[in-house]
């Protein structure tokens, strides 16, 4: 098939819409729904990512894609007890499988932006998989196969239409790639940057120049996922998921600000008082994020005053105290941090520092390196100049 004509564009007034090949045949097979403009970008970039994730670090990846940006990326590594039941997949009924656990990570890093997402997968969807998907609100799904009662599921979902997309993992595309804005046609050499090169850490200006073999690997993940996010971005990994990723920004800082703000909600989602909330029965998954995300804020009394608590709990909870909160985050270490290019000033810096940032990967190049320097060696952090800037857009 060289074309496959769709509903409308990016907005329902934008018609004709297509995707096709001006040489060879879509490198995708629609199983099941009627995939449209944007669950196309979204599943075609995200394949990119968990593509590349899994090629440079040799596991199962799994991206949760929302508006041509990952909300969350993850490699397949085993979930912890207190993981499992932030991501509320303690009780699948059958064990994760590595892919499944890359989509749990991918899913729970930062809820409220996964939300409506279309996700990729790097392997085969299996039951497992199936089974998370199934309970959340998504659009679609792109892998590279699925097993038996893996489809069927799926074709079940959202009264029969959910989106499911079969990609082929042989699938390479020309190097030059072209796009049109107002008429006018842009061309340039595809991004084949290989980011899993161990030479990317070998400029490392700052004092402290030891990166363990988990802190290289996160860095990995982190540059690759900025690969393919709406530039300003940062992003913030731990232990193999994204944790806090800030597209889109105008402003370094403010994408590092934003970025370190999920990062911090990632983890006061794992402080103990927030994992006891005595939640009424039957509580729907999204009024239950909603509810945690207003909970951690300064807004808290928005769910916890008389009239709105008894909504969400069986019992008025106490708030968590800035101070507590404050003591929690600060207990949060080894993160790292990749920016899709160079500091322009030590602030970032410091805001990564809030949020237990100990390596960096970023690009050099700023007049004021030295300030950014400075600011890494006050606190132990350790950072290398890639000299890779990743731009995307």
């Amino acid at each position: 098939m060289k074309e496959l004509q769709l509903k409308y564009g990016c907005n329902p007034n934008q018609k004709p819409s297509r995707i096709y090949m001006e040489e060879g045949e879509l490198p995708i097979t629609v199983l099941n729904g009627r995939p449209g403009y944007i669950n196309f970008l979204d599943a075609l970039n995200s394949w990119q990512l968990v593509a590349e994730l899994k090629a440079a670090t040799g596991l199962p990846a799994a991206a949760s894609f929302k508006h041509v940006s990952p909300a969350g990326a993850a490699v397949g590594l085993p979930l912890s007890d207190t993981l499992s039941r932030i991501y509320f997949v303690d009780d699948i009924p059958v064990p994760l499988s590595p892919i499944a656990c890359a989509y749990a990570r991918a899913r729970g890093a930062d809820r409220m932006s996964s939300y409506g997402d279309f996700i990729a997968l790097s392997d085969t969807c299996d039951l497992p998989t199936a089974l998370i998907i199934k309970r959340e609100v998504s659009d679609g799904v792109i892998a590279p196969g699925y097993t038996d009662e893996a489809l069927e599921i799926l074709r079940e979902k959202r009264k029969g239409t959910y989106n499911v997309i079969q990609m082929d993992p042989q699938y390479h595309p020309a190097p030059i790639e072209r796009k049109q804005c107002f008429g006018i046609t842009f061309e340039q050499g595809r991004n084949e940057v290989c980011l899993s090169d161990p030479a990317l850490f070998h400029n490392i200006p700052t004092q402290n120049k030891h990166f363990p073999q988990e802190a290289m690997r996160d860095l990995m993940i982190a540059l690759i996922t900025l690969k393919y996010t709406q530039s300003n971005s940062v992003c913030y990994v731990k232990d193999g998921q994204a944790i806090g990723i800030g597209a889109g920004q105008q402003s370094r800082i403010h994408c590092t600000r934003l970025a370190g703000g999920k990062a911090d909600i990632w983890w006061l989602r794992q402080h103990p008082q927030v994992m006891a909330l005595p939640w009424v029965p039957g509580i729907r998954r999204a009024d239950r994020d909603n509810t945690i995300d207003i909970y951690i804020s300064d807004d808290y009394m928005d769910v916890l005053q008389d009239g709105e608590w008894q909504k969400f709990f069986t019992r008025q909870p106490e708030p968590l105290t800035r101070e507590q909160k404050r003591e929690w985050i600060a207990q949060n270490t080894d993160v790292s941090l990749g920016s899709d290019a160079f500091f322009p000033f030590g602030d970032n810096v410091e805001r990564a520092h809030k949020s237990g940032v100990r390596y960096i990967a970023q690009a050099g190049g700023s007049v004021r390196d030295d300030h950014v320097i400075d600011t890494c060696d006050k606190y132990g952090i350790a950072m290398a100049f890639t000299g890779v800037r990743l731009f995307h857009h």
